[in-house]
């Protein structure tokens, strides 16, 4: 009939009925730049730099100025970036699906293994701590020529896996940055504050990555050992190495 108004999709009604039923029931939330909403805009924003960021970088595979040594064991120095990839995942609070961590997983690679001798009594030390810098090895026990142990020789792949996680605490308005094997073998981690992940922070992390300037580092203060820094430990996975590298995926 001419004039008469179509009829509203049924999905599209259904829509607009579920969002003012959400808006209602959620609980009020402050719009400035530490609101659930800003948070998260920009993690995704984060994200979707990092992303590609990366992309170049795997492309480009350049040195990276760093040294990593356990001490009195190895030094792997200036490995080349191999290849990496950036994750998030998202969690309902209030009923709005919102970033809860952005992940981002890269390796470092030297051509040569490293051996490393010891003493038989003194392997399982050090494996302890090749274990713990996320290093991949072989071990085997040589003989002398009438058969008794002479020494434990470690095999050392010169290739290290880092990870860098942001972790969002929506309930505190923070961004934790939990960074390991960077540029270091050992976690660090720091609370920024929402408007500092924004590009500048991001680039400073590339630099760092890269082993150009440690600016990053000093962008915010160390995270403390209160309820935020806990959550993010409870939260982060024991390994560095996922799946996605070991099946060359990738």
């Amino acid at each position: 009939m001419p004039g008469s108004s179509q009829p509203v999709p049924l999905l599209d009604a259904l829509r607009e009925r579920s969002a003012a039923l959400r808006d209602l029931n959620a609980p009020a939330q402050p719009s400035g730049a530490g609101s659930p909403r800003e948070i998260d805009r920009r993690l995704l924003h984060a994200f979707r730099w990092l992303d590609e960021a990366l992309s170049h970088l795997d492309v480009i595979r350049p040195v990276v100025a760093h040294r990593f040594s356990l001490d009195g064991v190895l030094t792997i120095a200036t490995p080349r970036y191999d290849r990496g990839f950036v994750s998030c995942r998202r969690t309902s609070i209030a009923g709005f699906e919102l970033i809860e961590r952005i992940e981002l997983y890269y390796r470092m690679t030297n051509d040569e293994p490293i051996r490393v001798e010891v003493q038989p009594g003194a392997a399982v030390a050090l494996e302890d701590r090749l274990r713990a810098a996320q290093l991949d090895f072989h071990y085997r026990i040589e003989h002398d020529e009438k058969r008794q142990t002479r020494r434990g020789v470690f095999t050392v792949a010169q290739a290290v896996m880092a990870v860098v996680r942001f972790v969002a605490d929506y309930e505190r308005g923070i961004v934790s940055a939990m960074l390991r094997n960077v540029d270091r073998f050992e976690p660090v981690t720091l609370a920024f504050s929402p408007p500092e992940i924004a590009e500048p922070a991001l680039e400073d992390l590339v630099r760092l990555m890269m082993g150009e300037a440690n600016s990053f580092l000093k962008r915010a203060p160390l995270a403390g050992v209160g309820a935020a820094s806990q959550a993010t430990a409870r939260s982060a996975p024991t390994s560095l190495s996922p799946s996605r590298y070991r099946a060359g995926a990738m």
